[in-house]
């Protein structure tokens, strides 16, 4: 096995008996110690006395809904990072070149290219922009983009980039730190079993499936009364929840628990209107605590509006918002509702208490005034 350097450009060729099996290009991830890289390969590397070999390809798998596949949640990628911090780390490996390789399968390349570009942004301290360049850098094979968990064709593509982006931006604000991160927890609420939930902002923003009028298993599904989220909201000092679909329990049995109930509804994989969103947004400002956010599965209608909360106060872009809410609860943000973050975005901006930036050519929007404030227990039901 030979290595060949040029600049930045690493060309690894392999030989067996005088005859060249395959080379390929080599992207180096971290130039300071010239070991991490990641390749595509389409047979299965041997590990040798300078190069260590891994793949996560099928370790790491996307659960999808329909013709989603990616990216991998935010388990995944704590656990990946801690695989490959672990490699970086050990003795055995100490003297070798350390290379995460992929298959030529788009969905899982692109599904690598994400975990390992974004361990470069979290660990290596790169920018999104510099992870990426690596990532295509003498690559003719260009990634797969991410799409929606819809039925039908793909109408917005999310690319890696994006994804790296929302990730920094995450980072930045604090929304995850995988020094103290509990992936157990993580894991073991996420399950529908355990209520599936999840926080997109820790401590501001959770997102969960819709309770339902009592806790029991239909056709093998668990359902939820809204009294059995109320040991976590409390434990989490959640002090508000938010309901965006159709009347299925009484909200009442929430402020009888304690919370504060608001009704925002619209019908599943549209959009909200302005009003609904200014209504929201006004909800999430007004609560000292943390807001729970939930539609009937928490995921379309429910990404949407804590996409809008993202973009005004984090100024995150329509495609951060979306990427990031994703990689934290898979399956979010559908259809139009891609496209709604995308035109809402120059009005989340210049509303931010950040101050104003436009970011797009957005349509217009109706100005605030006090018909936007809900009084007491709120609800829109049209």
């Amino acid at each position: 096995m030979w290595v060949i350097e040029s600049g930045k450009l690493n060309i690894l060729i392999i030989v067996v008996g005088g005859v060249v099996l395959f080379a390929f290009v080599l992207h180096c991830l971290h130039s300071l110690t010239d070991r991490l890289y990641f390749a595509t390969l389409r047979t299965k590397p041997k590990t040798t006395a300078n190069t260590h070999y891994f793949s996560t390809d099928d370790e790491f798998l996307y659960e999808n809904f329909y013709a989603d596949f990616g990216p991998l949640n935010l388990g995944m990628l704590y656990r990946y990072c801690c695989k490959l911090n672990k490699k970086l780390k050990s003795f055995t490996h100490s003297r070798k070149r350390v290379i995460h390789y992929t298959s030529y399968d788009q969905r899982k390349r692109a599904n690598a290219a994400v975990l390992i570009g974004a361990y470069s942004v979290i660990y290596l301290k790169r920018s999104p922009e510099e992870a990426y360049r690596t990532l295509i850098s003498g690559n003719n094979t260009a990634y797969l983009p991410f799409r929606d968990a819809a039925l039908g064709d793909c109408t917005y593509n999310l690319t890696i980039l994006d994804c790296l982006q929302g990730i920094r931006k995450a980072l930045q604000y604090g929304f995850f730190n995988f020094e103290t991160f509990d992936v157990e927890e993580y894991e073991h609420y996420e399950r529908v079993e355990n209520g599936d939930m999840n926080w997109i902002i820790p401590g501001k923003m959770l997102a969960f499936s819709g309770p339902h009028p009592r806790s029991k298993i239909e056709n093998g599904y668990p359902l939820h009364a809204p009294e059995a989220y109320f040991p976590y909201f409390q434990e989490h000092h959640v002090t508000a929840v938010v309901r965006l679909n159709r009347k299925i329990y009484d909200g009442r049995r929430f402020t009888d628990g304690g919370f504060e109930h608001h009704d925002l509804f619209f019908v599943d994989g549209t959009t909200p209107s302005d009003l609904i969103t200014r209504r929201f947004l006004h909800v999430c400002e007004s609560t000292e605590g943390a807001v729970a956010v939930h539609c009937k599965a928490g995921l379309g209608r429910t990404g949407t509006l804590i996409g809008c909360y993202l973009m005004k106060h984090y100024r995150f872009t329509a495609a951060d918002a979306i990427a990031w809410i994703r990689i934290c609860r898979p399956g979010s943000i559908i259809g139009p509702q891609q496209d709604f973050l995308e035109e809402e975005s120059c009005f989340s901006w210049s509303e931010s208490p950040l101050g104003p930036f436009c970011q797009t050519q957005a349509g217009c929007h109706v100005p605030f005034t006090e018909e936007w404030l809900p009084s007491g227990h709120s609800t829109i039901n049209a």
